[in-house]
């Protein structure tokens, strides 16, 4: 399971505990300089502050704690952070800050992120498991019962380095100015006015480096997966609010590289897509905001090589690469459940604002949670991963699951539960942020 789902951040919804949140781009001040924010936002950091519990096969009954702070440290960043703890001896600490802003480069942006956890039944979809010595786990038509399980550290560290071009809307205004009233965007959209990128949505040239050190210690076999290098993007973001878009797109190419040096556990590359879309259906008496959103994702690593023995070389880790399952990609399904040479991923969700919110009954607890709407989000995805990147391949055989999500924005941020369900049984993801383009 990806580190990252668990750090389940936990909100009241709909009366029940979520899992919540992370950074979203909050309501930002206008550049050069700080200014009293728009009517409508507010100028002080929006902060979330949460004891919460859950329950999940790798922690047991949990506990922990998280807090975040919209505009903070500086008026456009966002910091969060979050630990946890459960009964079957597995913990976590997460933190995340997003667009934090050196004052000597004023276009370069910076999204640290760091987990430590340790984990005591993990499940990984990796070969090793004796009950299948004939077939590939992750594979497209492996069993949904081969992966090992075991225990161990599972600890990451990704620091995204984002440098704005002067181009479309970062010609101009290097700091979106979003005016947010009761939790949708009024004004200050920042993309979907044309397709093209000179004149429309912010633009990106991003640099990643990463390092990720997974064991699993089973039964069966003890390995430790490491990996280190940097990832290189191109981001053209034209939504008109990144945190919920209601119209525009976002397109993203990325090429990702672990050149096999220090503790790397082999050297690999990868090459991936992805174009999300925006279609707004209007309001309605019942609904504030209704968006029909569309996802297209693929990956493809050229390194990747079997040996005459059947061994692969060059290949990403399965958390990484050609992946399908968890929390972002067929969410009806197991973190990296799928795992291969290349993939293809589609979905389309309908998302649905209501007029009502029960939470304003209850002005004690707003002021608390601060939740200005609730979503609802009947979704569908279908996927594909195969040992070679051939089109007619990937759209044969393809999974799919169906489901439904209920997400909110609370105190400035957009948590969301999801659940879908798969010809292998029920999902249930909770995590920060919408699922496309994350």
């Amino acid at each position: 399971m990806e580190p990252a789902g668990y750090f389940l951040r936990v909100g009241l919804l709909l009366g029940a505990i979520l899992l919540a949140s992370a950074p979203a781009s909050a309501q930002q001040q206008p550049d050069p300089a700080p200014e009293p924010a728009p009517e409508g936002q507010e100028d002080e950091p929006g902060t979330l502050r949460l004891p919460f519990a859950f329950y999940n096969e790798s922690f047991g009954v949990a506990a922990g704690y998280v807090e975040g702070r919209t505009r903070f440290p500086q008026p456009q960043a966002d910091l969060l952070g979050s630990a946890m703890v459960g009964s079957k001896g597995s913990g976590l600490v997460f933190l995340i800050a997003r667009n934090l802003r050196l004052d000597s480069l004023d276009r370069l942006f910076l999204d640290p992120t760091l987990s430590v956890g340790y984990f005591n039944e993990n499940d990984a979809f990796i070969d090793g498991n004796p009950n299948f010595p004939d077939e590939r786990a992750g594979a497209n038509s492996s069993s949904e019962d081969n992966f090992l399980e075991g225990k161990g550290w599972d600890n990451f560290a990704r620091l995204r380095m984002k440098y704005l071009l002067p181009i479309g809307h970062g010609e101009e205004q290097i700091l979106a100015n979003y005016k947010i009233e009761d939790g949708l965007l009024a004004s200050g959209a920042s993309g979907g006015e044309s397709l093209n990128p000179f004149e429309s949505g912010r633009t990106f040239a991003e640099l990643r480096p990463f390092y990720r050190s997974q064991q699993i210690d089973s039964d069966d076999l003890d390995t430790d997966l490491k990996t280190n290098g940097a990832d290189v993007s191109l981001f053209w973001d034209n939504r008109d609010f990144p945190d919920n878009p209601s119209r525009g797109n976002g397109v993203r190419t990325r090429l990702s590289r672990d050149f096999g040096l220090f503790d790397s556990s082999d050297s690999w590359t990868t090459m991936e897509g992805e174009v999300d879309a925006y279609v707004s259906l209007g309001e309605t008496d019942w609904f504030r905001q209704r968006v029909l959103a569309f996802d297209f994702w693929t990956s493809f690593s050229p390194t990747w090589e079997i040996q005459d023995n059947g061994e692969i070389d060059n290949r990403p880790p399965a958390y990484t690469g050609a992946t399908l399952g968890g929390l972002w990609r067929m969410r009806g399904f197991p973190a990296q459940r799928f795992n291969d040479k290349a993939a293809i991923y589609y979905a389309a969700e309908l998302r649905m604002i209501p007029e009502w919110n029960p939470f304003d009954n209850y002005p004690g607890l707003q002021r608390y949670i601060g939740v200005e709407w609730l979503q609802f989000v009947p979704f569908v995805e279908v996927g594909r991963v195969a040992p070679d990147y051939d089109l007619a391949n990937l759209h044969s055989s393809m999974k799919w699951n169906g489901g439904f999500g209920v997400r909110a924005w609370a105190q400035g941020f957009v948590v969301r539960a999801d659940t879908a369900y798969s010809e292998e049984g029920f999902g249930v993801q909770m995590m920060i942020a919408q699922p496309f383009q994350f």
